[in-house]
């Protein structure tokens, strides 16, 4: 069995500065031929999402548009870390200011990288029970949302039938459906 072993990055130069995130050229010496390969790699500061459940078990999602597809996406509240914030934190603000709902004890489900062929940053998953509306959504002009509640018991279909279909909430919704099995469809 062969062994994977790390490249040596010889130097990495700037490409380009976009705000929220920047891409870098970086040459690296493959440890298998010691031939030197340029790469692209994107940096952002780290990502926060949460799964926002209230006390009578329904998740509180947003509706936004998106410019990539060019749509209105249904997701969960998420969104940079910013600097000097811990992880829980900036999970908590975005969940207030996208959503108006209060997370006031998060629980985290651990980070993941969201594409370690491009990003070097992390995406940190959190979930929180018994949220509780507490003020209004605090929409900018670059970001508005209209709150949905889903009952939990519909996740599983939403993520089947591509009704969520980011790939980084629905990796976020599964890993709390993991972590919460329930049924299949929500009892009423």
């Amino acid at each position: 069995m062969k062994h994977v072993k790390p490249w040596r990055e010889i130097r990495s130069e700037p490409l380009l500065d976009c705000r929220i995130i920047q891409v870098e050229r970086s040459l690296a010496v493959s440890p298998a031929d010691g031939e030197q390969h340029a790469f692209v790699r994107i940096r952002s500061a780290d990502w926060v999402q949460i799964v926002p459940v209230t006390a009578d078990g329904n998740v509180v999602m947003v509706e936004q548009y998106r410019h990539g597809p060019r749509r209105v996406v249904l997701e969960i509240p998420g969104g940079l870390v910013e600097a000097g914030e811990e992880p829980a934190a900036a999970a908590a603000r975005e969940c207030l200011e996208e959503t108006g709902y209060r997370a006031a004890a998060l629980q985290s489900m651990g980070s993941m990288n969201p594409n370690p062929a491009l990003f070097a940053n992390r995406l940190h998953s959190f979930y929180a029970h018994a949220v509780e509306r507490v003020a209004e959504a605090q929409n900018t002009g670059t970001e508005q949302t209209d709150v949905v509640l889903v009952p939990v018991g519909e996740l599983r279909a939403l993520l089947r039938d591509n009704r969520v279909d980011h790939t980084l909430v629905a990796a976020t919704l599964w890993r709390y459906l993991c972590e919460h099995p329930g049924p299949l469809v929500h009892s009423k």
